[in-house]
């Protein structure tokens, strides 16, 4: 949070904690409406710095945007729901296909591959 002093002092001085998610990033909400629609600008203080939006879960992401007007509550999640992960794109853990040369596995045949040319 010191990395950005001016979202330091904007969040103490017009931010009210609106709640913590499981990743304990921090959710505020301003005292008084000052978005030319009439309502309070709503934001993310990340955890660790982190500065990343996938970190968000779809609970807080409903009410940063908007679309609901309080958090929707983890609890209620669906059996079939699976539990939310971030985005692991750009990162070790990332995903990486078959044959991929990061992957540190032997590639992968395919049939023999001829080029083309032009005027053949």
């Amino acid at each position: 949070m010191f990395a950005n002093p001016g979202l330091i002092l904007h969040t103490l001085r017009h931010g009210r904690c609106v709640g913590v998610d499981a990743g304990r990033n921090r959710y505020f909400e301003e005292d008084r409406a000052s978005r030319p629609d009439g309502r309070k600008r709503r934001w993310v203080v990340y955890a660790n710095q982190a500065r990343d939006a996938s970190l968000v879960p779809p609970e807080w992401h409903a009410w940063l945007h908007f679309t609901t007007d309080a958090p929707l509550p983890a609890s209620e999640r669906r059996p079939w729901q699976a539990p939310y992960t971030p985005n692991l794109t750009g990162t070790a853990r990332a995903y990486r296909p078959p044959g991929h040369d990061y992957s540190g596995a032997a590639p992968r045949r395919t049939a023999p591959y001829e080029a083309w040319t032009p005027g053949e």
